[in-house]
This record gives C-alpha cells, sequence and structure tokens, in this order.
C-alpha cells in the first residue's frame, strides 16, 4: 500500500484516465461506452490507461442506466444499535432525495461477514458507504475501483474516501465539566473487544491529563445495554471510589444509569454519567442522557455527498471538509 505522504495516487476517476491517455473526458466515455466515432488505436489507449489504473467506472458514469436507477450499497455493523440506525435513516434520506436506491447489509460486526458482503457486493451496487474493520488491501480486492466512503475511519492511501469523527473537543468539554461539579474519580466504559484503545478513550485519556485526573479508572463493556451495567458493576468493584462515568456510546451509557438504580446509587447526585453519540433516545430515559453528541443526519448526508461526488467524477471534498465534530449535550444525568 502507499504511503500517507501528499505523494501517494490520487483516488482513481474518469479525469484520471483520460489524463493518463491524454484524451478528453468524452473520448473516455465514448471509449469505455463502445462508440465507434473514435479511433480504434485511441480507444484501445483509454483501455489500456483505465485498466493500469485500476479504474471501474459506475453503471451511472457509463450511462448504462439512468440517475433514478442508482444503487448504494450501505454498510453497518449493527442495526440493533439504535446509533447505526440513525446514521442509516440519514443516509437513506438523502440518497432518496437525488432518486438513489439504497441496499443496506449488516454484517454483525464480524469479520467473516464483512468479506461476504464485499464479496457479493460489487455486483449489486454502484458505490459503497460504511463501516469496515477489514484491512484496505482487501477492501481493494473486492471492491477495486468501485466508488467507496468509509465511515469513522482514516483511510491510509486516497484510493479510500472517509467520513472521520472528530470527538476530541466534546469529551475535552465533557471531563471539564465534571471535574467543574466536583468530580475527581472519573472512570470511562470502553469498547471492548479491539486490540488498541478506542480513539475515545485516547480523547478521554487526554482530557483527564489536563484536568490532573487519573484516567486509568477503565473497564470494558459489551455494546449494549445489558454490557453498560455489566461493566458498570466491573468497574465499580475494582473503583468503588468513582463518582462519575464516561462511556464509549449511549446504549453502553443507558445500561449504566440502569445498573446504578439497581445498585442504589442516585443519578446525577451519586454517579453522573455522560455517554458518546447523541441518540434520540437519550431524551426517554430517566434521568436525560447526557452526552457527547454526534449530528448523526449530516453524518449520513455527508456520506451520500461524497459518494455522488464520485460516481458522477465531479471533484470530491477534501478531508478537512469530511469531518463531523461532537459536542457535549448536558441533561439531567451529569
Amino acid at each position: 500500500m502507499g504511503s500517507s505522504s501528499g505523494s501517494e495516487p490520487r483516488r482513481v476517476t474518469i479525469h484520471d484516465v483520460a489524463r493518463s491517455a491524454g484524451v478528453s473526458r468524452q473520448t473516455v466515455s465514448r471509449a469505455l461506452n463502445g462508440k465507434d466515432e473514435i479511433e480504434v488505436s485511441t480507444k484501445q489507449r483509454v483501455l489500456d490507461a483505465a485498466r493500469e489504473l485500476g479504474y471501474r467506472p459506475s453503471r451511472f458514469a457509463r450511462g448504462l442506466v439512468r440517475q433514478d436507477t442508482t444503487t448504494i450499497g450501505l454498510v453497518v455493523p449493527d442495526l440493533l444499535n439504535p446509533f447505526f440506525t440513525e446514521v442509516a435513516a440519514a443516509a437513506l434520506e438523502a440518497a432518496r432525495a437525488r432518486g438513489w436506491h439504497v441496499v443496506v447489509y449488516d454484517t454483525a460486526d464480524r469479520a467473516a461477514e464483512e468479506i461476504g458482503t464485499l464479496q457479493v457486493i460489487g455486483t449489486q451496487v454502484d458505490a459503497v458507504v460504511g463501516y469496515f474493520s477489514c484491512s484496505e488491501d482487501e477492501l481493494d480486492q473486492f471492491t477495486r475501483g468501485m466508488p467507496m466512503v468509509l465511515i469513522d475511519r482514516e483511510p491510509r492511501t486516497a484510493r479510500f474516501s472517509a467520513i472521520r469523527i472528530d470527538g476530541e473537543e466534546g469529551v475535552r468539554a465533557a471531563v471539564a465539566h465534571l471535574v467543574g461539579r466536583g468530580h475527581t474519580r472519573i472512570g470511562m466504559l470502553d469498547q471492548v473487544g479491539r486490540a488498541a484503545p478506542s480513539p475515545r478513550r485516547e480523547w478521554f485519556t487526554a482530557a483527564a491529563a489536563a484536568h490532573g485526573v487519573d484516567a486509568g479508572l477503565v473497564a470494558g463493556a459489551a455494546q449494549s445495554a445489558d454490557g453498560g451495567g455489566a461493566g458498570l458493576r466491573a468497574l465499580l468493584a475494582e473503583h468503588p471510589e468513582v463518582t462519575a462515568v464516561f462511556t464509549f456510546n449511549d446504549i453502553v451509557a443507558v445500561g449504566a444509569l440502569r445498573e446504578a438504580r439497581r445498585l442504589g446509587r442516585s443519578v446525577p447526585r451519586d454517579l453522573a454519567v455522560i455517554g458518546f453519540d447523541g441518540l434520540a433516545l437519550g431524551a426517554l430515559v430517566e434521568p436525560p442522557l447526557s452526552s457527547v453528541a454526534l449530528d448523526t443526519r449530516r453524518l449520513g448526508a455527508l456520506a451520500i455527498d461524497q459518494v455522488g461526488r464520485l460516481l458522477t467524477g465531479a471533484e470530491p471534498l477534501e478531508a478537512a471538509d469530511l469531518v463531523v465534530r461532537a459536542e457535549l449535550r448536558l441533561a439531567g444525568s451529569a
């Protein structure tokens, strides 16, 4: 794979093929569509350039289908998690506004399911948006040339476009709020099953360190309400002095709220809780959940906007414009 330097190749588009073959975009389109009004040698030069660059024109770009039959593959790890449901709903709304169809794939957060999805997705859709944990080599192997927009992942090469989630400022604000309320023993319920600490834990660690707070009061939690409850029990068993907790996401936070009540702890008097995601569900629990909130509507719409640019060969948005930042949203739990 290429380096992360500025010399890495651009994402392959019809512009790249035209530049490589020394012809116009219109000539590339005619060659790829098998039109007869160009010379055989020119057509062959275009086809050779496209093959060498790994360009895979979408059905939409080739003009073989109308825009209203363009199909997007939306890949999510868990539709039972309301966060992914909210993102999917936003993407569906944005795609429908363009007259596009969306096929949703749920990989159950399993690597084998991801690979299985990738193996069939190329024949079913024109572009892919979603969450993947497999390597970029595997992504490229099964979707070579197909426009792809990854969500919440830092791509290592320019082959892939990505929507980045930046919660650093929001988590810093959450920790500052808790410290301002007098909390000095702040724990975290982090995601389990990952080899490296999550970015959310890194944001928490940095924010805690900035306030001189111990950032090591951490327990793992499965991504469910039950996981949040079990995680809080484990955290308090090891660190009973904890008076506030930041959680990997809102579902875990809801489980922690429920478990706090079972343990006889009043929220937020005995235990303050702040989640991450800003789900609509947070307003339905008691007390309402404070959260480092993301705009899931913008996240889904931004992904569809970028994949639309890639499909049509338009200039894609730059990385700096593909960032969704989270902000602290206070409610009754902290």
